[in-house]
């Protein structure tokens, strides 16, 4: 048996409570992928993200990312948590640090001076899809438009719809091995549009705020406002704020928010 070290970061929040929880457990060597799921299973968060040192001039470290389900493609959360226990907790020096990823490439997040930490991420336009019946069935509302990128992608009008919605959760995790959104234009002055995210296919009903579905979220509203710089909102009941930028020459988005350490411990494995 022996010992990690393991944090837990609230993402996309000032203050403890807030935002969305993920685990973040440092690594010397890589464990067995089952052993890293068994971990992710235990903690029981939407995410646990490890990482292991880089010998490599181009990138710091290498990430991974676990729902309790499976390991996953992209975590914008558990990534922004990551980059807050190196640079917080194991005193990394440097600005910026620069993880390598199986799927979704070299991932950057930098330190802002407000305190923010901004990530770096690929861009992950989605295109209209025909409503599917059994997408209206199991959200038991018809949206204005549906439209399909990693996840499925309900529009709607007002945020009060968007607040409103309670799907069905075993008929959405058939629907979408990921997740669905659910997006409409915020009601609030000084946000832009608000959204909520659902993936009970990975063992997450409502996930609290999203990094990575707002791939997908900016170039659809920067596209609709005629914007590139945006504040989104995401209306779970823990709720989170991220400040949005889309570099669409680029095909990559920023996506900022503060993050705090609520614990940290040692895991026995």
């Amino acid at each position: 048996m022996s010992e990690y070290s393991i944090f837990q970061v609230d993402a996309f929040a000032d203050k403890i409570f807030r935002g969305n929880p993920a685990a973040v457990v440092p690594l010397a060597d890589w464990l067995e992928g089952d052993v890293l799921q068994q971990i992710a299973m235990e903690n029981n968060l939407s995410e646990t993200a490890f990482f292991t040192r880089a010998d490599d001039d181009d990138v710091d470290f290498h990430l991974r990312w676990f729902t309790p389900a499976s390991e996953i493609d992209l975590c914008g959360h558990a990534t922004l948590a990551a980059a807050h226990v190196l640079f917080t907790e194991l005193d990394w020096y440097e600005a910026v640090v620069r993880f390598s990823t199986e799927t979704a490439g070299i991932l950057i997040v930098s330190r802002l001076e407000d305190g923010q930490l901004q990530l770096d991420f690929p861009a992950r336009p989605a295109t209209d899809i025909a409503p599917p019946e059994d997408l209206l069935e199991a959200l038991s509302v018809r949206p204005d438009r549906v439209m399909l990128a990693r996840d499925h992608m309900a529009i709607f009008e007002t945020e009060a719809e968007v607040a409103a919605v309670t799907p069905d959760m075993e008929k959405l995790a058939a629907i979408n091995k990921v997740g669905v959104i659910v997006t409409a234009p915020a009601d609030q002055s000084g946000i832009d549009f608000v959204s909520r995210f659902f993936a009970p296919a990975q063992g997450i009903p409502e996930d609290p705020v999203t990094g990575s579905i707002h791939c997908t979220l900016i170039p659809y509203w920067a596209e609709r406002l005629g914007k590139t710089n945006m504040q989104a909102r995401q209306i779970s009941a823990r709720s989170g704020e991220l400040q949005c930028e889309y570099l669409k020459e680029e095909k990559r988005v920023y996506i900022a928010g503060y993050a705090i350490t609520y614990l940290k411990g040692h895991i026995f494995v």
